[in-house]
């Protein structure tokens, strides 16, 4: 055992003296042994050497606490800089930040990288303003689950006309004020859907079946998003609708096959129509083409028949003022122009009364003359038999009597 007196170290080699814990023969444990166990001192003088080269190699009192705070205020500046970073995020061009200092709202922010206080002082949630969102009104269509189908609470209602109708929509929506979206309602998809419900239902009992199934039914889906927009608008939810598409409308099982006869019976009256309006297109502008044409004709024909009136009144008043200066010259000339141009188209036979001769053209002639005349005569009277049969020999004949 080793004895410290004021910083002197007496071994136990020196004193000569060993000492056994367990000698079983004396019962001394200070009796001699072959096995002495380490020495007390020479442990706490190895773990002070070891804790001295850990720390550097320094000595003194205060050399292990000094290093023990330099090393706390590393580490204290080390884990200050990493919460001070922490508080850096991004913004995507899609996104809109909302700032909360202690839970209450402190600032919005755009696309781009930004800094707050880190948690717990500042929290920075992100909301996505680009992404459209979809909620369905009589159905469910859930990707990815068994459960797809109609939600008769939801699309069975009353019209104007008090007839039942199903009708299923498709809303889409975004965020438009991510603060309101938020905090101004706890829930804004549930009440978006709820405001929707209850539009739809007004705007269908302020219409007739017929009007809601057929016809109206674009008008019905843009008066339910303007009226859903507004009940939004007042609670401030932050949702602005994009789109509302009726999926369907159909009227109730009971009466659906008398509904569809009626659809196909407006639908043949339509077809009619059409078809009407067609044949319409295609007559009138070949009748009023004709009508101009006529018209155009009785004008051509009116010019023609005033332009040879006036000219043969014309010539008229001109032989009259010649009959007038001389009338049996005048006479004479009338008589031989009216003359000459009779005979100049007829074939001519001159018989002397007086001698019984005959005196004609070349023989030659009159037969040529004859033969073509015959021929006109016989298509002529052809074409003008409703038989068909021509008539040549009573037209010889009556030719030949005179």
């Amino acid at each position: 055992m080793t004895i410290y007196d004021k910083g002197f170290q007496v071994s136990q080699k020196q004193t000569g003296a060993k000492m056994a814990w367990n000698d079983e023969n004396n019962k001394n444990p200070w009796g001699g042994n072959n096995q002495t166990p380490p020495e007390l001192d020479e442990v706490i003088k190895d773990f002070k050497n070891k804790f001295k080269r850990f720390s550097g190699g320094s000595s003194g009192k205060g050399g292990a606490s000094n290093i023990a705070k330099g090393s706390l205020k590393y580490f204290v500046i080390l884990a200050v800089l990493l919460w001070l970073l922490s508080g850096i995020y991004i913004i995507d061009p899609a996104e809109r930040g909302v700032v909360l200092r202690f839970g209450a709202f402190q600032t919005s922010t755009s696309q781009g990288p930004h800094w707050h206080i880190p948690y717990p002082i500042e929290t920075v949630y992100k909301v996505n303003v680009e992404q459209i969102r979809a909620t369905e009104i009589g159905f469910r269509n859930i990707q990815n689950s068994s459960y797809s189908g109609a939600v008769s609470s939801e699309s069975l209602m009353l019209t104007k006309d008090e007839n039942m109708v199903d009708v299923k929509l498709a809303v889409q929506f975004k965020i438009a004020d991510a603060q309101a979206y938020l905090f101004n309602v706890f829930n804004p998809e549930l009440t978006l859907s709820h405001v929707v419900q209850s539009v739809i239902r007004q705007v269908v009992g302020d219409n007739t079946m017929d009007h809601v199934l057929t016809t109206g039914r674009e008008q019905v889906a843009q008066e339910v998003k303007a009226a859903s927009q507004g009940l939004l608008n007042e609670y401030n939810t932050g949702l602005l609708i994009t789109a509302v598409t009726m999926q369907d409308a159909q009227p109730p099982i009971q009466v659906k096959a008398a509904f569809d006869d009626v659809v196909k019976a407006r639908e043949d009256e339509q077809r009619y129509i059409n078809e009407a309006k067609a044949y319409a297109n295609d007559i009138v502008p070949k009748a009023r083409g004709a009508s101009q044409r006529i018209m155009a004709e009785a004008e051509a024909y009116k010019s023609q028949v005033v332009s040879k009136s006036e000219g043969e009144a014309y010539r008229f008043n001109q032989i009259l003022k010649e009959y007038l200066k001389a009338p049996i010259v005048t006479k004479e000339r009338l008589y031989r122009e009216t003359l000459e141009e009779v005979l100049g188209s007829t074939s001519k036979v001159i018989v002397d009364s007086n001698s019984n001769s005959l005196m004609y053209l070349p023989i030659d002639q009159l037969i040529n003359s004859s033969r073509s005349s015959r021929s006109s005569s016989s298509v002529t009277t052809f074409q003008d038999s409703p038989t068909g049969q021509s008539n040549d020999g009573s037209v010889l004949r009556s030719r030949e009597n005179r």
